[in-house]
């Protein structure tokens, strides 16, 4: 029986295909999560709304499963059940919030009626309070929608939306099961979310591009370095607009990897402090007399452990909703509008413009004499193998820091989680990451590196990308355990020690025997054999390496920054 508000509806629609509709409309096409009883009746309106459902293993694998597809299109989404679903989600969607990945997580809940009634259901502590979960998740999530009341539902959803993608971090929407099928107002669809950003104040930011002008005008050395939220609050087309219009020297710093166009002739490398490369870089950032930073992160293991020597008095950082010029702070005065004044306003001839160092893949400079795979010629080597348009995901630790040894050719995206730094998380991430370029119908390879410890937290979303029919390349390193560990603390203690698994029979285990290849590389030959392969270049179907490499070996940024880490952690005060 519908009541007067349903009456009054142009177009009644169900709240669950309302909001799958929105997901679809603002580019999501593969919805990650776990079914559990509070969210069975919304998963049935997926497909009809143009949605693919991904059952995960686990909750904590979806939420890094949903993190990586957002990384890779525009925006991702995670359905979990009440309590027990979604905790085992937030470790991944902490992440996310951390890193400033967009990601919608969804919770099927109680009803309203059995909230009310505090009544003593499964799934919750006994205690007849069901805003605990919620409150928790509020703590790594830019907003919370609580689906209650069918007249402001349709609101919240796209106000959750809006605010997920501007802010670029998970919204939390709880979704009671009484509310799966109440009506919104379907009209609303017509009308697309406003998914533009808040222009800055004309005054404001017309002062802020002057004092920014000044500066670099009267600078002698300006550089330009670029860090992740340049990525995740998506002006890289600003970014490289600067570059072209300036031909400043660019650097990006280990979470700016992919961030800027490695074979532009003004690209000059990692800056990271001591662990930047080429070397020559940390010379010429620190001793510039303008450095203008755009979206900076400067976080330990992304500064190489706070080994920066920059003075704020020559630095120019532009946020997402703020700027910095030297001490002077403009709250509110976002990087997307500061940088096309810029560039609309600046000429090359008003800049005094310096060199960029020389970037090369220097694997004859790291090669030796013996056929076991290093760490330093390894890197420069993956660079070699890379081709445009990539995606090369690495796993916190050895591939983390390794890559920072690696130029990219032109278009290569690259994930990896230097701030939150959970241990597994490239696995998952390679999943939601590989299913974006497949939602978006392109030839995009995805490449994952990640150590042998890491691989064995989540090894059991290998079997979803079985099942997907996906097709990543994933290098399992084979080096005996946890190794950025060992270089902080106990290179010989029992508890960076793991158990040694035949990784790659795990592909017949998950049921890849027919459909996927795997391989046991040992030394440089066989590697080298393996990479110039034409068939394992198509990458056309999913192919699993074991690479080994030495136990105590490591790239020379990840034991530089874990002394640093090592003598951080040892601080008394």
């Amino acid at each position: 029986m519908t009541n007067i508000r349903e009456q009054s509806l142009e177009q009644p629609v169900d709240v669950a295909e309302y909001l799958f509709r929105r997901l679809h409309e603002i580019g999501i096409r593969s919805v990650h999560g776990l079914p559990g009883d509070y969210n069975l009746i919304a998963l049935d309106y997926l497909p009809t709304c143009g949605l693919k459902w991904v059952g995960s293993v686990n909750e904590l694998n979806a939420a890094y499963a949903a993190d990586g597809y957002a990384r890779v299109k525009q925006m991702g989404a995670l359905i979990t059940t009440f309590g027990v679903g979604e905790l085992s989600a937030i470790n991944g969607i902490a992440g996310a919030y951390s890193e400033h990945v967009p990601v919608v997580h969804i919770v099927g809940c109680p009803s309203t009626i059995s909230q009310r009634n505090g009544m003593l259901l499964h799934h919750t502590l006994g205690n007849g309070d069901f805003n605990v979960f919620a409150n928790m998740s509020a703590e790594i999530s830019c907003d919370v929608a609580k689906l209650t009341n069918p007249a402001e539902i349709a609101t919240q959803i796209d106000h959750a939306l809006r605010t997920c993608f501007i802010k670029s971090r998970p919204v939390y929407i709880m979704l009671p099961t009484d509310m799966v099928q109440a009506k919104v107002e379907g009209a609303r669809l017509k009308q697309p979310i406003d998914l533009s950003e808040p222009e800055n104040e004309p005054e404001k930011e017309a002062y802020v591009v002057d004092v920014v002008l000044k500066y670099l005008r009267a600078a002698k050395h300006p550089v330009i370095l670029v860090d992740a939220c340049a990525i995740r609050h998506r002006v890289l087309d600003e970014v490289h607009g600067l570059i072209e219009k300036t031909n400043l020297p660019v650097f990006v710093t280990p979470m700016g990897k992919g961030a800027v166009n490695e074979e532009h002739p003004t690209y000059g490398g990692v800056y990271a402090g001591a662990g930047s490369h080429p070397p020559q870089v940390k010379d010429i950032v620190e001793s510039s007399d303008l450095i203008l930073t755009i979206g900076a992160l400067k976080s330990d293991f992304n500064t190489a452990g706070f080994s920066y020597r920059t003075s704020q008095l020559n630095t120019i950082d532009l946020h997402s909703d703020h700027c910095v010029v030297k001490y002077s702070t403009y709250p509110g005065v976002a990087m997307r509008g500061v940088l096309r004044q810029v560039i609309k306003k600046i000429n090359q001839s008003e800049l005094s413009v310096q060199p960029s160092p020389t970037v090369e893949n220097e694997v004859t400079k790291n090669l030796d004499d013996s056929s076991v795979i290093t760490q330093a010629w390894f890197w420069p080597r993956v660079g070699e193998f890379l081709r445009k348009n990539d995606i090369v995901v690495t796993e916190t630790g050895t591939a983390n820091f390794g890559i920072w040894d690696t130029k990219f050719p032109t278009g290569v995206t690259a994930l990896s989680q230097v701030l939150w730094g959970s241990i597994g998380w490239s696995v998952g991430a390679c999943q939601g990451a590989c299913l974006a370029a497949a939602d978006d119908k392109s030839d995009r390879r995805t490449i994952l590196f990640v150590g042998d410890g890491s691989f064995q937290l989540t090894a059991q979303e290998l079997s979803t990308m079985i099942r997907l029919k996906l097709k990543p390349i994933i290098f399992v390193i084979c080096n005996d355990g946890f190794t950025i560990e060992r270089f902080i603390h106990g290179m010989d203690a029992n508890y960076n020690d793991i158990v040694q698994w035949d990784f790659k029979a795990l592909v017949d285990v998950f049921g890849g025997s027919k459909t996927c290849k795997k391989f046991a590389v040992k030394t440089k030959e066989s590697l080298e054999q393996l990479l110039k392969d034409p068939s394992f270049n198509a990458a056309e179907c999913l192919q699993f390496v074991e690479l080994y490499m030495p136990k105590e070996d490591a790239p020379r940024a990840l034991i530089m920054t874990a002394e640093a880490s090592a003598k951080n952690n040892a601080k008394l005060e």
